[in-house]
């Protein structure tokens, strides 16, 4: 069985790593992106293009539309169905992505405590008073990982683990096992990190290049897609800061993109670098990185 997991903050080069690699080994993709899910999400969430797959099969890309909220044990079944039914084809997988919780949960085994209506509709409508900024630090006091991991922007997510830290009276995160109850034990995980300062110009020159080639008008064509009566879909990094400035609440979209996917990425960070089984790739050149994650596979 070849598993590998490519992880890391955004702009780090993580999907080009992945097809690199893919393409070595005989591998098909599988993302673990939230957003990445969506269709006709394509600009503000880098998804690679047909010519940049090179050909290889890429899988949980564009698999629903924005009108929907995907939730974590959703991916997890999916996600887990992939990747074992390539796998008994003797297929090698590379599992590609920055959202931590997808990727914990294609590892791990997670549990996830049911909903609670009433919990739920409290929450949201405490959500609708004091505001999302205001919750998330309510959040952060309460479970500051879980806080970390999600992005204050997602008030759907916000709102989730605020719903199971007051049903179960735990944190949220408590639901994150121990590193030994792995489902894919022989599986290796390659984390992608910058320093701060190369990483923060990656991502203030991806953010200028999705203005360029368009992510305003994606976001509006969306908007009649029914992007407004989804909950997950809106609060993706660009797309918010896009619907907000249309609604009059900002002034700068753009500039507020670049804040909030900076702050977004040390929260990756964080996320990852407490992860023991993540060997890191130091910020080489792409191919050198390549030929380390080659080596890695080739000596395991």
């Amino acid at each position: 069985m070849t598993l590998i997991v490519i992880c890391g903050a955004t702009a780090t080069g993580k999907s080009e790593l992945a097809v690199g690699v893919a393409k070595e080994i005989g591998a098909e993709i599988v993302s673990a992106d939230s957003m990445q899910l969506y269709r006709g999400m394509d600009i503000g969430t880098a998804k690679l293009s047909l010519e940049e797959r090179l050909n290889i099969p890429h899988h949980l890309l564009d698999i629903v539309d924005v009108k929907t909220d995907v939730t974590v044990s959703w991916y997890q079944e999916v996600a887990r169905n992939k990747i074992d039914e390539l796998l008994a084809a003797g297929k090698p997988v590379v599992v590609v992505g920055g959202t931590g919780f997808y990727i914990k949960a294609i590892l791990d085994d997670l549990n996830f405590p049911e909903t609670d209506p009433l919990v739920r509709a409290k929450i949201e409508a405490e959500a609708g008073e004091i505001g999302g900024e205001a919750l998330h630090k309510k959040l952060l006091t309460l479970d500051p990982a879980a806080a970390m991991a999600i992005p204050k922007e997602n008030i759907r997510r916000v709102v989730r683990a605020l719903e199971v830290i007051e049903i179960t009276g735990k944190p949220f995160t408590a639901n994150l096992p121990r590193q030994d109850s792995t489902r894919y034990p022989k599986a290796q995980q390659f984390g992608l990190r910058m320093d701060r300062s190369t990483l923060d110009e990656r991502i203030d020159l991806r953010v200028e290049k999705m203005w360029q080639l368009g992510l305003v008008a994606e976001v509006e064509k969306l908007i009649e897609e029914g992007l407004l009566e989804g909950k997950t879909a809106q609060a993706a990094l660009g797309y918010a800061q896009i619907i907000s400035e249309s609604l009059g609440l900002s002034v700068d979209a753009k500039t507020d993109t670049k804040i909030a996917t900076r702050q977004y990425a040390r929260r990756q960070e964080t996320w990852f670098t407490r992860d023991a089984r993540i060997e890191w790739l130091e910020p080489t050149s792409p191919q050198v990185r390549l030929d380390r994650v080659l080596t890695s596979i080739i000596k395991s």
